[in-house]
């Protein structure tokens, strides 16, 4: 309705909308989350769980609306039409490519409502963005801290610390249905980090297995089902405030939906070789279709704009 203001004045607008947003479910959500802290009670700590994503989840629903006020981006989104298709009773493992933080954005707008709430793992200095990094905290998203190689090479005490991170947060993922999401890349697609991995994928990065194969593990096969979600932005990646001002262009969105194989869940990904060959090969197979499809959607969506 009003994306017949200039780029800017949209852009102005919705960023003081979405931190009204923020500042209006931050407050009821941080309160809850206190109490869910400091009251031991199980019965309490899962309805407050509720609570908090219900909470969540109107957050995103006017994040949403707000964007669909203000912008007339195209989305080309394909896939889960079929509302049946999903589930808020079921678990999911959601993985991505990752080329922009509105990557986020794009699959909150997908999937709000439609299957469990998405938990990302986070970047543990990210708790320390204003408002935003207290609500992960209470929405219990998990903090990881990433070491490099010669990090831990120096302080060998901290090896291990991201897989009881990781140990801890599945554990409060068994009672109540979530989507996890994985962006299997460990960051945004940039030239200069393909070309230092000589990925051999043209469009991503070579993908890391260790994450999802060690999550499907510690969920002790509550997790059945993958959402392989492919992002491409024909007009060129979007910044935020591009996004948020409407200057994205098109969107287009593939979704598959398919079975994680059961046995995924019971192997040993770090010490089982055999496994972590088989897991390796599997997910090296998606990112191959991933590469292939973003190179189809990429010539179809240039093909569609030069016909007459």
């Amino acid at each position: 309705m009003l994306s017949f203001l200039p780029a800017p004045i949209r852009g102005g607008i919705a960023v003081i909308a979405l931190t009204l947003n923020i500042i209006f479910w931050c407050i009821p959500l941080l309160v809850i989350a206190f109490f869910k802290l400091i009251i031991p009670i199980a019965a309490w700590r899962e309805a407050s769980t509720k609570i908090l994503i219900w909470i969540a989840e109107n957050w995103i629903d006017v994040n949403r609306a707000t964007y669909a006020l203000l912008n007339k981006d195209e989305w080309d989104v394909q896939g889960v039409e079929n509302v049946a298709d999903l589930s808020q009773e079921e678990w999911y493992l959601v993985i991505s490519n990752h080329q922009s933080w509105d990557d986020i954005l794009v699959l909150q707008s997908i999937f709000n409502r439609r299957i469990p709430f998405l938990k990302f793992f986070i970047k543990k200095n990210l708790i320390y963005v204003p408002i935003i990094g207290l609500a992960w905290w209470a929405l219990d998203f998990p903090f990881i801290e990433r070491y490099s190689r010669e990090y831990l090479a120096k302080h060998p005490e901290k090896k291990g610390k991201d897989l009881e991170t990781t140990r801890q947060a599945c554990e409060k993922f068994q009672t109540t249905p979530i989507s996890v999401v994985n962006f299997l890349e460990g960051g945004r697609f940039t030239q200069a980090k393909h070309e230092r991995q000589q990925s051999p994928y043209k469009h991503l990065l070579r993908p890391k297995a260790g994450g999802i194969a060690l999550v499907l593990n510690l969920m002790h096969g509550r997790i059945r089902t993958l959402l392989n979600v492919t992002i491409v932005y024909p007009d060129g990646v979007p910044s935020f405030w591009q996004y948020l001002s409407g200057q994205t262009g098109c969107i287009v969105v593939r979704i598959e939906k398919s079975d994680i194989p059961p046995h995924y869940a019971a192997g040993d990904y770090i010490n089982d070789p055999e496994f972590k060959a088989e897991f390796q090969a599997w997910v090296n197979q998606l990112w191959e279709q991933k590469n292939a499809l973003i190179d189809n959607l990429l010539v179809e969506t240039s093909s569609k704009r030069a016909a007459p």
